[in-house]
């Protein structure tokens, strides 16, 4: 294994039971011996922007109707921000996971966010997370595919599309992939 599979995508497998992560595509921000964290893309919530904003009295100036994503199963009550980045944009409370795609946690960034949405920008609450070894051993068991991170897929892939799209772009037909262990 490299010191650090992040930026990536991993893409869940069929065998993955856990219903947290069934045809989940998640972005993998840090990754090391110590563990690693990333974000679900492909999932929405029922809140709106507008509404989460206004519950922690944050002005909303983007489309109202802008939902909320599900980040993943840990801690859901923390918020994260996608969005796209400007050259130089990169600062303390914000990090390039891959070119043209900041990811930030803090309120600081959120109220910027909020005050100036970029075209394409995504709230995101929770993260999915794994201790030390664990992504590893659950890569060994056949449980996620690696696939290249961008700003596309991020950004302008349909999420309802995204699963079936990134294993596509792996050169795999998703209808082939069936439960087993193992590497694929």
């Amino acid at each position: 294994m490299p010191d650090s599979l992040a930026p990536a995508l991993l893409v869940a497998m069929p065998q993955l039971l856990d219903p947290n992560f069934r045809r989940a595509v998640v972005l993998l921000i840090h990754h090391d011996a110590e563990g690693t964290f990333g974000v679900v893309l492909n999932r929405t919530t029922e809140i709106r922007a507008s509404q989460l904003c206004e519950s922690i009295e944050v002005d909303w100036r983007g489309d109202p109707d802008a939902e909320i994503h599900w980040g993943g199963p840990v801690q859901p009550q923390t918020g994260w921000v996608l969005f796209e980045e400007s050259e130089g944009e990169d600062g303390e409370d914000v990090r390039e996971v891959v070119p043209g795609v900041g990811f930030a946690g803090s309120l600081a960034v959120l109220r910027r966010m909020a005050s100036e949405p970029p075209s394409r920008v995504r709230i995101l609450l929770g993260y999915a997370g794994w201790g030390p070894g664990q992504l590893e051993s659950e890569l060994a068991q056949g449980a996620w595919l690696v696939a290249p991170a961008d700003a596309s897929v991020v950004f302008a892939t349909d999420l309802e599309e995204m699963w079936s799209q990134v294993v596509r772009s792996l050169g795999i037909e998703p209808a082939t992939l069936v439960p087993s262990r193992g590497v694929h």
